[in-house]
């Protein structure tokens, strides 16, 4: 008898712009089975995922459910099958209640009328058949991101879903976190449920995973038990060679400050402090990496360096010079440069081509042309620096948001680190991406510090954070609560504590007399 609850037949799909991003390609999983997709970004597994749920349709192939051929038209028809997706960014409304979030689009009526005790009944039915335990009028804008992961779980097993695919379901959370939600898998898993787990996170695949089906350039390279593979393994036949998962670094002795924060607050429009007196330096030659569950003050703080918002206390001091009244171009010409936590939003011009995004942060430096700009010297640099980052494109005119999202980092990290800045601000800088490109940023980090100078890296990655940071700070609802440095290996679990507030260092932290780097229980 077949064990497969769903099958893909030799899919295969090409979008109008000629980009083949699946090539005659067959899945499949079994019943009560956590099954992993990976692969490079641009390998095809979002498209193959979007064509289970529904969101895109195969050119050509078959998909059979239970041994039946079926046609998903739409996400409405996927969930009517028994198929539920937990996206990497979650689809929640945050000001309305975990019940109210819970029955969006299946409310129970009473009379015309929302019946409330009846969604109420049926968030806590759900909820404890799973062992997924929420609190049903809690706001969603009140509550954690692993409780609003189990929400988006739970939204989905009420609407029947016997399959499961998990977007990167582990990307924002801590070490405790994760650990919960593969509690909750293994349960779902016991029931009966089958898992697709898309991850980057190779130490999570070999933790959780039964299989594990590989995909490069829109084929996959091959189906494998969890068990018979290695770390490196993986790594090799996603990307096509080896690849270093662990950086020896030099080491490094710290120079001249570029970058002081003395006890800078700032409070957000509607009152509430949300960065609280921080300070720290970043001087050349280190890596100072900020960990912190998201939330907790880290966009704030790189807005406030960065130029994209004032602060209502303290100070912000750029080559010693105060950053306040300064604009953002005065702020980069003082050697500041900045890869943000939002690549297409902020990152870079979506519509443009690489060339364009390349040089936008230069067009005032007349070596780039006077009053015209000199556009075959900029063809000239451009397609330098596509080979020089190895940005996969057709050519430096292609237009950006046809990229992959590692392609697009690293047309954001090359120009960013063209002008050799005396300050990187690298705001989750391998984010969505995957482990070859990844590996590729992380050694230009390294080679830039090496250089003599400062990068501030904030990442909800720990391995990333633990790997790359000289010295690591976490923040924990808009403080610095900790601080490690080379004195001191810090554990996943030391760090995951500290950033859910349970454990900080010294309340000393950050001044230059009470360096310590043990962690202590308040």
């Amino acid at each position: 008898m077949d064990d497969h609850i769903l099958k893909l037949e030799g899919i295969t799909k090409v979008y109008p712009n000629g980009i083949v991003a699946n090539k005659d390609v067959s899945f499949s999983v079994k019943v009560g089975e956590i099954h992993a997709l990976m692969g490079e970004n641009g390998a095809g597994k979002s498209t193959l995922m979007k064509m289970i749920f529904g969101i895109e349709k195969p050119d050509e192939g078959s998909i059979w459910l239970n041994g039946s051929q079926v046609e998903i038209k739409s996400p409405d028809a996927a969930i009517k099958l028994g198929i539920g997706m937990v996206h990497q960014h979650f689809m929640l409304v945050p000001s309305l209640t975990v019940t109210e979030n819970m029955i969006l689009g299946i409310e129970p009526t009473k009379r015309g009328f929302v019946d409330v005790q009846a969604a109420m009944r049926m968030t806590r039915e759900i909820a404890e058949k799973y062992n997924l335990h929420v609190d049903p009028q809690a706001k969603v804008a009140d509550l954690p991101v692993g409780m609003k992961q189990r929400i988006e779980i739970l939204k989905a097993l009420l609407r029947g879903a016997k399959i499961l695919i998990l977007d990167e379901p582990t990307a924002v959370l801590t070490p405790q976190e994760t650990e919960e939600l593969f509690k909750q898998l293994l349960l779902l898993k016991e029931n009966g449920h089958t898992i697709i787990f898309i991850s980057h996170k190779l130490k999570e695949i070999k933790d959780i995973c039964n299989r594990i089906t590989i995909m490069r350039a829109g084929r996959s390279v091959g189906v494998y038990e969890v068990d018979a593979v290695s770390e490196e393994d993986i790594s090799r036949l996603m990307v096509g060679r080896d690849v270093v998962i662990k950086y020896d670094k030099q080491k490094n002795t710290p120079g001249a400050t570029v970058l002081k924060i003395d006890k800078a607050g700032y409070m957000n429009a509607i009152g509430k402090q949300m960065v609280k007196g921080v300070s720290f330096e970043v001087r050349e030659g280190e890596i100072v990496g900020i960990a912190g569950v998201e939330g907790n003050g880290q966009r704030e703080l790189v807005d406030m360096i960065a130029g994209l918002s004032g602060w209502n206390s303290g100070e912000v001091l750029l080559q010693g010079q105060n950053t306040k009244s300064l604009s953002i171009r005065q702020i980069r010409e003082l050697g500041m440069a900045h890869i943000p936590e939002d690549r297409m939003t902020f990152g870079v011009a979506r519509e443009a081509n690489i060339q364009d995004n390349l040089i936008s942060n230069r067009v005032f430096d007349k070596r780039w042309g006077s009053f015209f700009l000199n556009k075959k010297r900029i063809k000239e640099m451009a397609e330098k620096s596509v080979e020089n980052y190895r940005v996969k494109c057709e050519s430096s005119e292609q237009i950006v948001q046809m990229l992959s999202g590692g392609n697009i980092q690293k047309v954001v990290v090359a120009r960013e680190l063209a002008l050799s800045p005396k300050l990187l601000i690298a705001d989750q800088p391998t984010r969505g991406i995957d482990i070859g490109a990844a590996e590729f940023i992380h050694k230009k980090l390294i080679e830039l510090r090496d250089e003599g100078n400062a990068i501030l890296l904030i990442s909800a990655d720990l391995n990333e954070v633990m790997e790359l940071s000289d010295r690591l700070l976490v923040m924990y609802g808009g403080e610095v609560v900790a601080e490690f440095g080379e004195g001191r290996q810090v554990t996943e679990k030391e760090l995951g504590l500290c950033m859910l507030g349970l454990n900080r260092t010294s309340e000393n932290i950050g001044e230059q007399e009470e360096q310590v780097y043990g962690i202590r229980t308040q």
